[in-house]
């Protein structure tokens, strides 16, 4: 009986020993810093598993006891939270429990460029502007990107932050959202895309983005590009075009403007161009990667923000001559 008992207050330590280490183990992020945000009416077990989702936590019920044996079962606080840098499970709790919430925000917007990326952050009074100065590329190293090329790898969506916080915060973490969004999106593609890779499909989602004048029309829009892809036409989209002159579009796409080549002419090179285009968001990426089964090769703006589909060139003319002329 005293060996039995011996044996059972070892394992009780060593069990103790174990939770401890466990809770006072700093988490790895999956990014730094790292946002996440917990619902409004989450319970514990909803939170952990929010969190868990978030890829913060491996598993959610040592974080559930925790809570449970600090007595915060009933505390957690619902909110958009920023880690700067890796905390314990029981720094966390303690986080969650207090509502330690980011009180500033910035919101980026669908079918932004980067440089309206840039001059929204560059116009926030709340963040610190280290990126003052820096080139595009300096931008991209330091958050730790791989790309050279900024267009498009950056998330829309509304970021909180902590007032001070540094506008590198909101890139890393606008990055790696992206990162993970294209990721899940490309790994759930559609068969028999002509896409070859995941930055493709971000630049053919980037050109779906700034077509798109009604969300009904987003699938559409995307199978049509993808059947020209298909039969090696010329995508023959303005917004590319646009793109392509920067500055020195003043709101008017004269002809002569489809007539002169360059690397985001899409009107004389056929394919993707180099780079996206702008930054898609969630809805623009899925229809890239899950466009709608249709026959259609052409389409033309109605004046209504919707668009008429053809499938040859002649409904399609007619359709110009209907909508346009």
């Amino acid at each position: 009986m005293k060996r039995l008992f011996a044996r059972v207050i070892l394992l009780v330590m060593l069990a103790a020993a174990g939770f401890g280490y466990h809770v006072y183990q700093p988490l790895p992020l999956p990014a730094a810093p790292f946002a996440f945000a917990l619902k409004q009416g989450s319970s514990l077990k909803s939170a952990a598993r929010q969190l868990k989702q978030a890829g913060l936590l491996e598993q959610d019920l040592t974080f559930v006891w925790l809570a449970r044996v600090q007595g915060k079962s009933g505390t957690i606080k619902a909110g958009n939270y920023v880690l700067e840098h890796p905390v314990s499970r029981l720094e966390l709790l303690e986080i969650i429990a207090k509502g330690s919430v980011s009180q500033s925000q910035v919101r980026v917007i669908e079918g932004w460029t980067f440089k309206q990326l840039r001059a929204a952050l560059d116009a926030s009074p709340d963040l610190s502007h280290r990126t003052s100065g820096l080139s595009d590329a300096e931008i991209l190293q330091r958050i730790g990107a791989t790309e050279n090329h900024p267009e498009g790898l950056f998330f829309p969506d509304t970021y909180y932050f902590a007032a001070g916080s540094s506008d590198l915060t909101i890139f890393k973490v606008a990055y790696h959202t992206m990162q993970r969004q294209l990721q899940e999106a490309w790994a759930a593609r559609a068969t028999d895309l002509p896409l070859e890779t995941p930055y493709q499909a971000l630049i053919l989602a980037s050109i779906v983005e700034k077509e798109t004048g009604t969300p009904a029309d987003r699938t559409m829009i995307a199978g049509v590009f993808a059947n020209r892809l298909r039969k090696g036409m010329l995508l023959q989209t303005d917004p590319t075009v646009i793109y392509g002159l920067g500055d020195k579009f003043d709101g008017n796409l004269r002809k002569r403007d489809l007539l002169a080549d360059s690397p985001y002419n899409t009107y004389t090179r056929r394919g993707l161009t180099p780079t996206p285009i702008a930054l898609p968001g969630t809805a623009a990426l899925q229809a890239a990667l899950h466009p709608a089964q249709t026959d259609a090769l052409y389409f033309v703006a109605r004046g209504d923000g919707s668009s008429q589909f053809s499938s040859s060139l002649t409904t399609h003319n007619r359709a110009v001559d209907k909508y346009q002329k």
